[in-house]
């Protein structure tokens, strides 16, 4: 493949960025991802075809005025506790945290003020179990409060977060079937959340280079 295929297959222009490649292939790959595909050939064979173009094209320095773009390519993700690994100039790792405030819970009218309750105070819950690791907890907990509350698209996508928090946690104990489904399941649960999505594919790109 030359690299004008390489510019065709991920849909751009010669001479684009290295920031339009990337999310040219980001978006590719999350659509023709094999795991959000099962059993389809073709999404499969798009997916090698997708991922090569992308390497061929880091590889040559393509969009980058760096010497050896390919370096860039491989990151770790994120920690269990919320760290970051990070680069420095020695090629060593480097641990930053980065703290995230929590936003507040969104009011919704349709819920009684016993729902309205016990959804604030299962946030509370539900953040503390996160940051404590608890996350078969977590899961029981937002899973029951689904259940009681279905109605709530809030709800629902603390349900997906909390799937794909626990995949990424197995990852890290390389209990990697397990860690795919719950990963698969937050995209099922969220399907429509861009953010989740990121994370979910920094999770099947850190998988695919295990493998």
């Amino acid at each position: 493949m030359n690299l004008a295929d390489c510019y065709r297959v991920l849909g751009l222009k010669s001479g684009a960025s290295s920031e339009e490649i990337k999310a040219a292939y980001r978006r590719l790959a999350r659509q023709y991802h094999p795991d959000v595909n099962p059993g389809d050939q073709r999404a499969k064979e798009k997916f090698i075809e997708v991922t090569e173009a992308y390497k061929q094209l880091l590889s040559s320095g393509a969009g980058s005025g760096s010497a050896n773009p390919s370096r860039e390519t491989t990151a770790a993700p994120p920690t269990a506790n919320g760290t970051t690994p990070t680069t420095g100039s020695t090629g060593g790792s480097v641990k930053t945290t980065v703290k995230r405030k929590s936003p507040p819970i969104q009011f919704n009218p349709n819920l009684s003020p016993a729902d309205q309750q016990l959804k604030a105070s299962s946030y509370k819950q539900l953040q503390q179990l996160l940051l404590d690791h608890r996350y078969p907890r977590a899961i029981a907990l937002v899973e029951g409060l689904v259940r009681r509350i279905p109605q709530d698209p809030e709800i629902t996508q603390w349900q997906a977060i909390v799937y794909q928090r626990w995949g990424h946690h197995l990852i890290g104990q390389r209990q990697f079937d397990k860690a795919r489904i719950y990963l698969k399941k937050a995209l099922k649960t969220d399907p429509h959340n861009r953010s989740l999505w990121a994370e979910v594919e920094k999770d099947f790109r850190y998988l695919e280079q295990i493998f």
